[in-house]
């Protein structure tokens, strides 16, 4: 079946938001409310395992904060806690604090010129993708993106696969016509979870994550001026990922 339309994860795959965006937004709101939670590169890395920010924060009480006590509002205030975190997250993002990753947006205006349609699935909040998009691609370029399935639009989030059937169903495509785009071993189970052959781009935390069932795990997407290295999977002889590449690979 002909290529039709790309589903790209945000976190880690479009940009570095987890290392350069969420940590420091999650602890800047920390220390707003006079909490001593602090999260440092390595403890998030560990942290990751669990997606969405809100459950993120509840498991990092359960397993790394036995001494905290919750207050009978304790949900009511991570859930506050995540709305203070969302706005230090968009005002680093407005202030171009967190670059798109190596081929990403020469890959996406190659995309939209060559027809391909494209989407967003992603367990981050839609106000997250917004900024990013607004302000690392440029204005206007959430229009680029036919759906952007994101946050609590369905209950259960990665790795499980509902966020990419949702993406789907909205596009009115199948699997077999789409490619999906992750970072993380979460983000594969979801996606292989929906049927979808998926391109992995890896960052410092998911570099010893399980891809098994990539159709490929490359460092980047590349640029013809700096090559990406396959670290797994199909071999197309190619420096970069364009769209003769997605192509090449959606065939295999």
């Amino acid at each position: 079946m002909t290529l039709n339309a790309l589903l790209f994860d945000v976190d880690g795959t479009l940009a570095d938001t987890e290392r350069d965006g969420h940590r420091p937004a999650f602890n800047q709101a920390f220390a707003d409310a006079g909490l001593d939670w602090h999260w440092d590169a390595a403890l998030y890395g560990k942290l990751l395992a669990v997606t969405g920010g809100k459950e993120r924060m509840k498991h990092y009480i359960d397993q790394y904060r036995p001494d905290y006590v919750k207050a009978p509002d304790f949900d009511d205030m991570v859930v506050n806690l995540h709305k203070a975190k969302t706005r230090h997250y968009s005002a680093l993002a407005a202030h171009g604090g967190i670059p798109l990753r190596p081929g990403v947006k020469r890959l996406l205006e190659e995309a939209r010129a060559a027809g391909l349609r494209l989407a967003i699935a992603t367990t981050t909040t839609p106000e997250n993708v917004t900024v990013l998009l607004e302000h690392s691609l440029g204005p206007g370029t959430q229009d680029w993106f036919e759906v952007i399935a994101a946050g609590d639009i369905v209950p259960a989030k990665k790795p499980a696969p509902d966020i990419y059937f949702y993406a789907m169903e909205k596009m009115g495509v199948s699997p077999a016509e789409c490619l999906a785009f992750e970072d993380s071993e979460n983000g594969i189970r979801a996606s292989l979870g929906a049927g979808l052959k998926t391109l992995i781009t890896v960052n410092d935390y998911t570099l010893d994550h399980d891809f098994s069932g990539a159709a490929v795990v490359l460092s980047d997407l590349g640029e013809p001026d700096a090559p990406c290295r396959r670290i797994a999977g199909a071999d197309l002889g190619r420096a970069f990922v364009d769209v003769a590449y997605l192509r090449a690979l959606h065939a295999i």
